[in-house]
C-alpha cells in the first residue's frame, strides 16, 4: 500500500512538473490593429501563419490575443495599456496609430510593428538599421512613383490627382508628401481632401468631383475602412479611383501596385519568431515589405468611365471583378 502511495505521489509530481514545463514553454503574442479591413486582417493572419510554421501551435505552445481599436485612437491607447499590463512575450501592433500607442505604453516588452509606412517619421525607432530599445518591425512604404506612373498609363489625360486621406494619420501624411514629390515630377497637380473619421470619406470624395481627374487612396486606415463609399462616388461621377493597396482593388478601385499583405504578415511573423527565440528587438533591423503585385479591375474601371489598356491587363498579377 505504501509503495502504491509512493508511486501515485511520484506520478502526480511528474505530471505537475510536465504541466509546469509546458506552461513555461507557451508563448503569448498580443496583436492589435487600428481597424479591421482586408489588408490589416491579412497581415494579422500572416503573422499567425509564420508562427505556426515555426512550430508554435495556437492553444498549445502559443497563445494569441487579438483586439481591434475599431478606428478609435483612444481605444487603441486603451488596448495598448491593457496589453502592457498583461505582459505578453511580444506585442504586434498593425498600422501606425496602433504602433504609436503600443510603443508609448511599454519600454521593456518586445514590440514588432507592421504595416507602418514611416517608422522613423512616426518616432517608433531611432533608425531602420539600428532601431534600439524594445522595438523593431516591418515597413510597408508604398511604391508611390509606380502608382503615379500607373495612373498616368490608365488615365493619360490626368492633370489633377485628388488624394483622400486622414491628416491625423502620420503614415498618410508621409505618403501624401511622397505623392506630391512624384506628382510634381510627372507634371501633375495634387488636390487634397481629408477625412478625420470613416463617415467623412464619402463627402470628402464628393468634394473632389470637378476638381480632380482621378482619386488616389493611400494606405490610410480611416479611408480604406470606408472604401466602398468612395468607390460609389467614383462610379456616380465617372471619376476613377485608385488605391495604394491591392486588397482594395477587389473592393472596387481601378488598379494598384502593392504588397500581398498576408505575405507582409508572414514576414512580420518571422521577426516575431526571432524575438521569441531570444534576440533583442533593438538589434533586429527594420525591414521593408517584399514583392509588388499589379492588380486591376476592368469592370470597376468601366463603371468609372475608363478602359484599362490591354498592355496593363497582360502584365497584371491578378485581374479581378470579371
Amino acid at each position: 500500500m505504501t509503495i502504491i502511495r509512493l508511486f501515485l505521489a511520484a506520478a502526480t509530481a511528474a505530471i505537475a512538473l510536465t504541466s509546469a514545463a509546458a506552461l513555461a514553454q507557451t508563448k503569448t503574442v498580443a496583436i492589435t490593429a487600428i481597424v479591421e479591413h482586408p489588408a490589416l486582417d491579412a497581415t494579422r493572419d500572416g503573422v499567425i501563419e509564420a508562427l505556426k510554421a515555426a512550430g508554435y501551435t495556437p492553444g498549445d505552445t502559443l497563445k494569441v490575443e487579438y483586439q481591434s481599436a475599431q478606428g478609435n485612437p483612444a481605444t487603441a491607447a486603451q488596448i495598448a495599456r491593457q496589453f502592457a499590463g498583461a505582459r505578453p512575450d511580444v506585442i504586434v501592433p498593425i498600422s501606425t496609430p496602433s504602433a504609436q500607442a503600443v510603443v508609448a505604453s511599454t519600454r521593456d516588452i518586445p514590440v514588432v510593428f507592421t504595416a507602418v509606412t514611416d517608422p522613423v517619421g512616426a518616432q517608433l525607432v531611432r533608425s531602420l538599421d539600428k532601431p534600439g530599445a524594445n522595438v523593431t518591425g516591418v515597413s510597408d512604404m508604398a511604391p508611390v512613383a509606380e502608382h503615379v506612373a500607373l495612373i498616368r498609363e490608365i488615365v493619360p489625360s490626368v492633370k489633377r490627382l485628388g488624394v483622400l486621406y486622414n491628416a491625423g494619420e502620420p503614415n498618410s501624411v508621409s505618403l501624401v508628401k511622397a505623392l506630391k514629390e512624384e506628382a510634381q515630377k510627372a507634371g501633375l497637380t495634387v488636390v487634397e481632401a481629408t477625412a478625420t473619421k470613416s463617415a467623412d470619406a464619402q463627402p470628402a470624395a464628393r468634394s473632389l468631383v470637378g476638381k480632380a481627374d482621378a482619386i488616389y487612396v493611400p494606405l490610410d486606415n480611416t479611408v480604406v475602412s470606408a472604401l466602398e463609399s468612395v468607390v460609389a462616388v467614383g462610379q456616380q461621377a465617372k471619376l476613377p479611383v485608385f488605391s495604394a493597396d491591392t486588397d482594395s482593388v477587389a473592393r472596387g478601385t481601378v488598379a494598384s501596385i502593392g504588397f500581398d499583405y498576408r505575405q507582409v504578415g508572414r514576414q512580420t511573423g518571422e521577426a516575431v519568431v526571432r524575438i521569441l527565440k531570444g534576440e533583442k528587438p533593438g538589434d533586429v533591423p527594420v525591414t521593408f515589405a517584399k514583392g509588388t503585385d499589379l492588380f486591376v479591375n476592368p469592370k470597376s474601371a468601366a463603371a468609372m468611365g475608363v478602359t484599362i489598356p490591354e498592355a496593363v491587363i497582360q502584365r497584371a498579377t491578378k485581374v479581378v471583378g470579371q
